[in-house]
């Protein structure tokens, strides 16, 4: 059901973090970051070519999904309750809902991001940090991973003034059914095109990223 819902342009909340039930959401306007105009800015670019995390996907979806239940600055409840939880962590058994981690040099989890997979679209959920700049690099990553893997959109559901800077626009409804369409409609994408050597889910490094997004803006 819950993939039927994404393919309908509908997604799952929750009021608090202790609610026993969940209700869905269809915007009438849709935020969405568009692939080709993604902006890397200077100053993220800086702290990806420093090499300061190593990025990673599936390799911790559950801690991710915890992270981003966490409170954080700016926000004391989260939208994940235990349903939204149990869901998403059974389309990741299924291979349909994946994470994007970045660590530090001593193995700690600095910060990530996950989100669902349908098709040729991905449908960005919910990003946390613990250390400076982690979730963004996660997103330069994610960003990385879904244009090498030939994926046509990627779904940010609200625009944020964060999500603006990095080129996420807010389109009507009806515009974003289209979008969703064709990127259901043709070849899935590969979300571990991005791997580097054989080891599946180890991506690019934060040089790599920077090359990579200069190279397809």
């Amino acid at each position: 059901m819950l993939l039927r819902a994404y393919a309908s342009g509908i997604f799952p909340m929750a009021e608090r973090a202790d609610s026993t039930d969940v209700f869905w959401v269809e915007p009438r306007r849709r935020g969405v970051l568009p692939l080709n105009a993604f902006h890397l800015p200077k100053s993220l670019a800086k702290t990806l070519k420093q090499q300061r995390f190593r990025f990673t996907a599936d390799r911790a979806f559950a801690a991710v999904l915890d992270g981003c239940a966490e409170p954080a600055p700016g926000r004391s409840e989260t939208w994940i309750n235990p349903l939204i939880a149990e869901a998403y962590v059974a389309l990741h058994d299924r291979g349909q809902a994946h994470s994007v981690e970045a660590w530090t040099s001593d193995g700690e989890l600095a910060g990530g991001l996950y989100g669902v997979r349908l098709g040729a679209a991905f449908f960005g959920e919910s990003m946390f940090t613990r250390r400076t700049d982690a979730s963004k690099c996660c997103l330069a990553a994610l960003v990385t991973r879904l244009r090498l893997g030939g994926f046509r959109l990627l779904d940010t559901q609200f625009l944020t003034s964060h999500l603006a800077g990095f080129g996420a626009v807010e389109i009507p409804a009806r515009d974003y059914r289209v979008q969703l369409s064709a990127a259901l409609s043709g070849t899935s994408g590969d979300f571990f095109a991005g791997d580097e050597g054989t080891v599946r889910g180890a991506g690019p490094s934060g040089k790599r990223i920077v090359q990579l997004l200069s190279q397809t803006s």
